[in-house]
C-alpha cells in the first residue's frame, strides 16, 4: 500500500435512483424499487473509492464479504447517501461498516469485506483456474 489505512477511514457518494436500477428492471415484476443487487454495487463502488488512494497502483481491491439488511424501499428519483467506514484493516483484509439513506430515512446497513491484492496475482489466479 501507498499510505497506511487507518480504521476510522470513510468514504460517502450520492446517487439518484434510475429506473435500470430497480428490481423490476432485475425481473423482479411489479417491483419498481431500488434492487439489492444494486444496492450491493452502490456500497462496494464506495468501499473500492475508500480506499483507493491508499493502495499502490499495481493493487486492486477485490469484494469478498457482503452482510446487508435492506430495510426499506426506494423509489426511482429519490437520491442515496452510501456511507462506508473502514472498521477493520488486518494485513490484506479490510472490513467496512456500511449505511445507506434516502432522503427520508436509513434503508440498509451492514458489512463489507475486501481483500487487497496485486492485479498481477489475480491473473495468475484465473490463469490457474482456466488451465
Amino acid at each position: 500500500m501507498r499510505v497506511k489505512l487507518e480504521v476510522g477511514r470513510t468514504y460517502s457518494t450520492q446517487s439518484r435512483v434510475e429506473e435500470w436500477m430497480t428490481a423490476e428492471k432485475a425481473g423482479n415484476k411489479g417491483v419498481d424499487a431500488l434492487s439489492t443487487p444494486t444496492l450491493v454495487q452502490l456500497i462496494e463502488d464506495a468501499a473500492r473509492a475508500c480506499v483507493a488512494p491508499a493502495l499502490d497502483e499495481d493493487q486492486v481491491t477485490l469484494a469478498t464479504h457482503v452482510d446487508l439488511e435492506h430495510r426499506r424501499p426506494v423509489p426511482v428519483g429519490f437520491i442515496l447517501r452510501t456511507e462506508v467506514e473502514v472498521v477493520l484493516v488486518d494485513g490484506p483484509r479490510i472490513s467496512f461498516a456500511v449505511q445507506v439513506f434516502d432522503e427520508q430515512e436509513s434503508v440498509a446497513e451492514g458489512t463489507h469485506e475486501r481483500y487487497v491484492m496485486t492485479r498481477a496475482k489475480f491473473r495468475s489466479k484465473l490463469e490457474e483456474k482456466l488451465a
